[in-house]
């Protein structure tokens, strides 16, 4: 499956360019037109990389970027503006964002942009057999883990399944259709506090505080993600 990107662009024609010439690279695309529908696309559709426009009616490129840091969805951002000001420039790279394209510009520098920013935040996976975060340890051969309090503790293999999970995608979101589609079958119905329960496992297991963990934190309405 290629990566994911959401195109947040009021202007039609170009955001029809852009999904066209994205999709011809193998990427998934989906696109809203206003900052009001912004948030709700990226809990539903959990995209690698948004392609923002900052001139956007009712709730500007940069509001919506501030309201993704303060749900703690943290997603890589190129913006987009027709605005060439330096000062702009400034105030996006600022907030954190991945990187800044100027209107008119050259699809060509687009899509390399693009490569960039995902490959940055997306570096190649190892087939590792141990992963190591301060104290703690996952085996994911033997099924057990060393804790924050240096105990060894065996752990079933759908809790190492989802642990590898989170881990394959460090620092993103994972929301909980993927979880589900990855870890059970059709013919399973787990109840929606299974997964809940296994965050909180894992919370005993490996949080100094399991009430503000920093690891495995709860994304409401939308997922879990793992960070170290």
């Amino acid at each position: 499956m290629g990566f994911k990107i959401l195109i947040v662009e009021d202007e039609q024609s170009l955001q029809q360019t852009l999904k066209l010439n994205l999709e011809l690279e193998g990427y998934l695309v989906e696109v809203c037109s206003s900052g009001k529908d912004a948030i709700t696309h990226v809990r539903k559709f959990i995209p690698d990389l948004i392609l923002l426009d900052i001139m956007l009616p009712v709730l500007s490129g940069v509001e919506i970027y501030k309201q993704l840091k303060d749900l703690t969805i943290s997603i890589p951002v190129i913006f987009l503006t027709a605005k060439n000001n330096v000062q702009d420039k400034i105030e996006g790279l600022k907030l954190g964002a991945d990187d800044y394209i100027t209107k008119p510009f050259d699809l060509e520098e687009l899509l390399l942009r693009i490569h960039n920013v995902l490959k940055r935040n997306n570096p190649p996976k190892n087939d590792m057999t141990v992963f190591k975060f301060g104290p703690c340890e996952i085996n994911f051969l033997t099924f057990q883990v060393i804790g924050i309090e240096g105990k060894t503790e065996d752990i079933s293999k759908r809790e190492m399944a989802l642990l590898k999970l989170l881990i394959d995608n460090l620092n993103h979101v994972v929301s909980r259709d993927e979880i589900l589609d990855k870890l059970w079958t059709k013919d399973e119905t787990p109840s929606s506090r299974t997964i809940d329960n296994y965050i909180l496992n894992f919370r005993k297991l490996f949080e100094v505080n399991q009430k503000e963990p920093v690891h495995f934190l709860s994304i409401r309405g939308v997922g879990y993600k793992f960070k170290v």
